[in-house]
């Protein structure tokens, strides 16, 4: 039987391995825009790459992208840390804390506005 510990420290790897999954798609995306602006014979090339190659499996993608174009892959992997980096620097910890308490404060009261059967105001009794 599985603990509460034992779940939440999965789930929380789990989180983790979404976030470096997005930031490899992110990561992608943005070599994408700059080979359309710069050199749209490899833009091509990489579209085709990625629609065939789910930039959200990040090693996979990488792994493969790196046997057919390592200097793209390298390109991605940069790219990846630098805006991790970015996201890292502007991300207020405490004030994304507030902010998700304040929203469940905001959904439990709703809540309780739904649940909470009020007096009639019958003044014939």
């Amino acid at each position: 039987m599985k603990t509460l510990f034992m779940m939440l420290k999965s789930f929380t790897f789990g989180c983790i391995q979404q976030i470096l999954n997005y930031f490899t798609y992110k990561a992608a995306r943005t070599v994408l825009q700059q080979l359309y602006e710069m050199n749209p014979p490899q833009y091509t090339w990489f579209y085709n790459f990625v629609a065939t190659n789910d930039p959200a499996d990040r090693k996979n993608f990488i792994r493969s992208l790196g046997k057919e174009q390592r200097e793209l892959a390298e390109r991605v992997m940069i790219t990846r840390l630098h805006l991790y980096g970015k996201w890292i620097k502007k991300c207020n910890h405490s004030e994304i804390y507030q902010e998700m308490n304040d929203e469940n404060l905001e959904l439990m009261r709703e809540r309780l506005m739904e649940t909470v059967i009020w007096p009639s105001d019958d003044s014939n009794t």
